[in-house]
């Protein structure tokens, strides 16, 4: 199987690395075309144009930062869509809204291809190791057909429902992480301000019914150790603002997800940015 890949970020590279890996041929866009050097370098081979991707493979993977991304990607004039495209399959891997997924969706079913939204949880690393966890919407069938590769990407796929189903399960997930991330950083900041001591406080927790199952994985980067940044805080803020819009369509109140989105829009005002979710806690803290 021919496997296109659109949107060759830190994510995207590490999953294009499992796919050669495994054998697969793949072919890669990136709206900057200079991020490709690494994969292809891999063997990955880069197309010309979206189109020109589309007609190179018989599935094509898309995973770029937000909706309207995701939109330009399959519907804009030079988009994956353009051209004959009858047969093929596409999966969106994005975290997005629903509604947007639906769109692009019936857009390709009116093309005659079939859609997936298969966005994943998980960071740089699982996606290195083929840890990820794949939240599928779709037909059955269609996920099927991308089982092969799903299955070198990830430890588990989870098929949650038609179309749509694999973004809203996404903004559960980073609802629940964002928060964790968010209260963590208060938690300790207001523990700081006391006077306990931080290593102390961090052990205490990790051995407390409090923790949860990210903390021993940022441990590192909490403790000032060198280690590299997954999930970044400029990604949080997007996706809390995502989470708060997605939630205001349903009428679902989310207050602490909104109080959340509060405390990761300072730290972006202050700079921290670029920086790991888990480094919301140095900046409660006041570092």
């Amino acid at each position: 199987m021919k496997v296109g890949f659109a949107g060759i970020g830190r994510m995207g590279e590490a999953m294009v690395h499992r796919l050669r890996g495994a054998g697969f041929d793949v072919h890669v866009w990136n709206r900057t075309p200079e991020r490709l050097a690494a994969v292809t370098a891999a063997g990955a081979v880069p197309a010309a144009s979206l189109p020109a991707l589309a007609q190179a493979s018989d599935a094509v993977l898309t995973m770029v930062t937000d909706d309207a991304a995701v939109e330009a990607v399959y519907l804009g004039a030079d988009g994956l869509l353009q051209g004959d495209v009858r047969g093929r399959i596409f999966a969106d891997l994005s975290t997005i809204l629903p509604e947007t997924i639906k769109k692009v969706a019936a857009a390709a079913r009116a093309k005659g291809a079939a859609f997936v939204d298969a966005p994943v949880a998980g960071t740089v690393a699982p996606a290195r190791e083929g840890q990820l966890l794949i939240l599928a919407g779709g037909a059955a069938d269609d996920l099927a057909r991308l089982q092969p590769i799903f299955d070198v990407l990830g430890r588990r796929t989870d098929h949650v429902g038609p179309v749509g189903s694999g973004a809203a399960m996404k903004l559960v997930i980073n609802t629940l992480l964002a928060t964790h991330w968010a209260v963590l950083a208060e938690a300790l900041g207001m523990g700081s301000r006391y006077g306990l001591d931080y290593r102390r406080m961090l052990d205490i927790v990790g051995a407390s019914p409090a923790a949860f199952g990210a903390l021993p994985v940022k441990l590192p980067r909490l403790l000032g150790e060198p280690a590299d940044v997954g999930f970044n805080i400029l990604n949080v803020r997007k996706d809390l603002r995502t989470i708060a819009a997605f939630a205001g369509q349903l009428g679902a109140p989310v207050p602490v997800a909104r109080a959340a989105l509060e405390d990761y829009q300072a730290a972006l005002d202050q700079g921290f940015g670029d920086e790991d979710v888990a480094d919301i806690v140095r900046f409660m803290r006041g570092e």
